[in-house]
């Protein structure tokens, strides 16, 4: 690869949602607020489950390692969002660019696994309950999250190095609010044929197959509760996984419509609007659904505020 070309690429411009003076005020108060938000939410779930021992299990585990996620998982797009609109500047430089995206990759990946894996919890919690302390063990699920961590490190290390590789042409504009890999990709001036492939390989592999496990576990899980003769026996079990299951979908619903939509309207504009959904708005709801649908979680918390 010549070195020259990637002299050019010394830095990008962010176009974020909307380039008109007038909006800037108004997204930079929306998208401050829901930062905050986000942030003080799921950081008053990570205080109530550590504060509260009754919580110190393996469902609220997993839950308080989510919670920290999201706040990472926003915080890698929105700061820079902000500091943009307030700076009037759309500049970030390639070296932050590729940062962002390693980061942004990373902890959307911690997402993904981690919903799986509370989806198993719930499937050895209603399926096998009698062995349930002995197989989800504190060391088990510490290995879940380290897996976890590790497979999403090493696909955003491998999409980052693939991105690394490719040449860019003078027009460096992206028509987004963060460093979107697909969006990247598309600047680049010489052969993205490798990087497609290994885009929508981990994609694939690493999207369809979490969500494979997801639908695999819920159905054993429905099977299981279907056995159970009384209907408050069925709806005990069941609303153990009310919350995992709203936040699943809203997970999963808010990313196949922000890709589908942008297949069919090959609008970057209309894709980095829809983004918001899955990267800003759904990890500020995360912590209401869990703390409304969860009568541990609200005990918790009055216990922090009394």
């Amino acid at each position: 690869m010549d070195s020259g070309n990637l002299t050019r690429a010394s830095e990008f411009l962010l176009l974020g949602l909307s380039e008109e003076p007038e909006l800037q005020p108004v997204l930079f108060g929306l998208f401050l607020s829901i930062y905050l938000i986000t942030v003080l939410g799921n950081l008053l779930i990570i205080l109530a489950i550590s504060s509260d021992s009754h919580l110190h299990t393996p469902m609220y585990f997993f839950l308080s390692n989510l919670s920290s996620v999201d706040i990472c998982f926003t915080s890698t797009t929105i700061p820079k969002m902000l500091l943009n609109i307030q700076t009037q500047s759309k500049v970030i430089t390639y070296a932050g660019c590729i940062t962002q995206m390693y980061f942004f990759l990373c902890f959307a990946g911690l997402d993904n696994f981690l919903l799986t894996v509370m989806a198993y919890d719930r499937f050895v919690a209603i399926c096998q309950p009698l062995h349930y302390t002995v197989i989800m063990n504190p060391q088990v699920c510490g290995l879940l999250v380290l897996v976890s961590f590790i497979m999403s490190t090493l696909n955003s290390l491998l999409q980052c190095l693939m991105v690394l590789r490719l040449s860019f042409c003078p027009d460096l504009e992206i028509p987004h609010f963060f460093c979107e890999l697909n969006q990247m990709t598309q600047l680049a001036c010489s052969d993205t044929f490798l990087n497609n492939i290994v885009m929508y390989f981990s994609a694939v592999l690493l999207g369809g197959g979490p969500l494979a496990g997801i639908f695999y576990s819920y159905s054993k899980i429905v099977s299981s509760i279907q056995a159970i003769p009384s209907a408050q026996g069925k709806y005990k079990a069941f609303s153990t996984c009310v919350s995992h299951l709203l936040v699943v979908s809203l997970f999963y619903v808010t990313i196949l419509g922000v890709y589908l939509s942008s297949a069919g309207t090959h609008s970057s504009q209309s894709s980095a609007i829809t983004s918001v959904l899955y990267t800003v708005v759904t990890p500020m709801l995360n912590p209401f659904i869990y703390s409304l649908r969860n009568r541990d979680i609200k005990g918790a918390l009055k216990g922090i505020f009394a």
